[in-house]
């Protein structure tokens, strides 16, 4: 562990113990720390910056509600990954369920007027986006979104937030061989979808 990284734990460790005691000052400094982080997290395995949004504020007062049972068992950090990633797998559950309810594009709309016919947002990019390095960033984020949900999570917190495999392990709670192992398939996932979009 790097001095730098040791005094972090360090300050994280007492800003933990004082938030425990009732100090909201420190459980505002902890927030502080970790909130980039973890909402980067949550945007990358969510469609929805509301709702990568909503379950980053939710995963902060899930810790502080439930923050008299933390036990520094594993890092305060892990433990904040492990609320933000139940979270995440809750909303993917609800969303799966919402979408079982699809509807046709070509159904009209019932309204009290009568039936109209569906308009769809012209979703086609400005000029301003049409920056080759903002394009290939938004189809590596896509296809980032297109991997695996079981295996999505390995890559976003090794290759994109730089968790080790042993915060990886005790996150998800699961050996640090099926981390490496989902890692790899995520990898090679990746690369495939960027290949057949012509980005590699």
């Amino acid at each position: 562990m790097t001095k730098n990284a040791t005094n972090t734990a360090v300050q994280t460790a007492a800003l933990v113990e004082r938030a425990k005691g009732g100090d909201v000052a420190a459980f505002e400094a902890l927030v502080g720390i970790y909130k980039d982080r973890i909402h980067t997290y949550v945007s990358r395995m969510c469609h929805s910056p509301v709702e990568a949004e909503d379950i980053t504020q939710d995963t902060f007062i899930r810790a502080y509600q439930s923050l008299a049972n933390f036990r520094g068992a594993s890092s305060f950090q892990t433990w904040l990954y492990r609320i933000a990633s139940n979270l995440v797998i809750d909303s993917v559950r609800r969303q799966k369920r919402r979408d079982s309810g699809n509807v046709s594009l070509d159904a009209p709309v019932d309204t009290d007027d009568g039936e109209l016919s569906r308009q769809l947002a012209d979703e086609r990019r400005g000029p301003e986006d049409l920056a080759a390095s903002s394009v290939v960033r938004e189809e590596v984020q896509k296809a980032i979104a297109q991997v695996s949900p079981k295996l999505r999570p390995v890559l976003v917190m090794y290759d994109l937030q730089g968790l080790s495999y042993q915060e990886i392990s005790e996150i998800l709670g699961c050996p640090l061989g099926t981390v490496k192992s989902r890692l790899f398939n995520a990898r090679s996932q990746l690369k495939q979808l960027l290949e057949d979009k012509h980005i590699i």
